[in-house]
């Protein structure tokens, strides 16, 4: 079973700028990788998603524009670049990755994915 852990959370004023890294404990050379959050009170939400190859990503209407999914597999590690930060866009982010055996490019849906980090806390106020 792949690990994953993510870390680059932390407090930041609106507007600000945050990078999150996941990385893995294997290579994730055949895993789709996904960035969740979720809120207090509300339901987990699919932020970004990459493929496999890295050639299809997906991101939610609500972040499009401002954050940037990308993979390293040299360095078994997945980021996702957070700019123009909002108050609603804090939360607990989590990384979760699947083999492409099961999904074959990417997905949205945190049910989609097997393997899960612990999450980091990102915080926007001022």
């Amino acid at each position: 079973q792949v690990q994953l852990v993510e870390s680059g959370g932390g407090l930041v004023q609106p507007g600000g700028s945050l990078t999150l890294s996941c990385t893995a404990s294997e290579s994730l050379e055949d895993y789709a990788v996904g960035w969740f959050r979720q809120a207090p009170g509300k339901e987990r939400e699919g932020v970004s998603c990459i493929s496999n190859s890295g050639r299809t990503t997906y991101y939610s209407d609500s972040v499009k524009g401002r954050f940037t999914i990308s993979r390293d597999n040299a360095k078994s590690t997945v980021y996702a670049q957070m700019n123009s930060l909002k108050p609603e866009d804090t939360a607990v982010y989590y990384c979760a990755a699947v083999h492409r055996d099961t999904l074959f490019t990417c997905v949205l849906r945190n049910t989609a994915y097997h393997f899960w980090g612990q999450g980091t806390q990102v915080t926007v106020s001022s």
